[in-house]
């Protein structure tokens, strides 16, 4: 484990490096990885790597890579952003770029990681998302750590030609200690 800032089962948190960049930029390029996210502009090397330069001063976002244990190989990337200090609130963003990856358990386990960092250290109340309506792996993975649906937002982004509906979903601190 290089630099593990959350431990899970199978999986660790880490601050991302530079030379992530490398890594992550095909994953943000693939439209099999992409199709589930509201990125859509083609994405090159040196714009990533001054993304994860920004991502180390930023003050009200927490960003990490996603490290499967075994391989102790980078696997995605989560982050809590937007986070809000008054309201105690933060949006919870992930992925997990490497498809070998997908099906695994990683994306529930690192999105357990991070509520438990929003609730138990940086003091939050509520941890909110959004996710297209179809991605149902997705949606299995949030309700199983907790969170609720709230409501819809239809027709919300345009993506591969046709207007797609997103589930807003929330977990709040009481709900998380239950």
């Amino acid at each position: 484990m290089t630099n593990a800032y959350r431990n899970g089962e199978t999986i660790y948190l880490r601050p991302l490096e530079r030379a992530d960049a490398a890594r992550i930029t095909p994953w943000l390029n693939d439209p099999e990885v992409t199709r589930n996210l509201t990125m859509y502009r083609p994405l090159g090397l040196a714009e990533e790597e001054k993304r994860i330069e920004a991502i180390a001063e930023a003050k009200d976002d927490v960003i990490v890579g996603i490290v499967e244990r075994e391989s102790d190989a980078l696997i995605g990337v989560c982050g809590l952003h937007g986070v809000n200090d008054k309201n105690r609130r933060a949006m919870l963003g992930i992925v997990i770029g490497e498809k070998s990856r997908w099906g695994h358990g990683h994306g529930t386990e690192a999105t357990r990681l991070m509520v438990a960092l929003a609730f138990e250290t940086l003091n939050l109340n509520r941890v909110w998302l959004d996710v297209f309506t179809d991605n149902e792996r997705a949606v299995r993975c949030y309700e199983k750590v907790g969170f609720k649906r709230e409501g819809v937002m239809r027709q919300h982004a345009f993506r591969e030609g046709a207007y797609r509906d997103l589930h807003l979903m929330s977990l709040l601190r009481d709900e998380w200690r239950r």
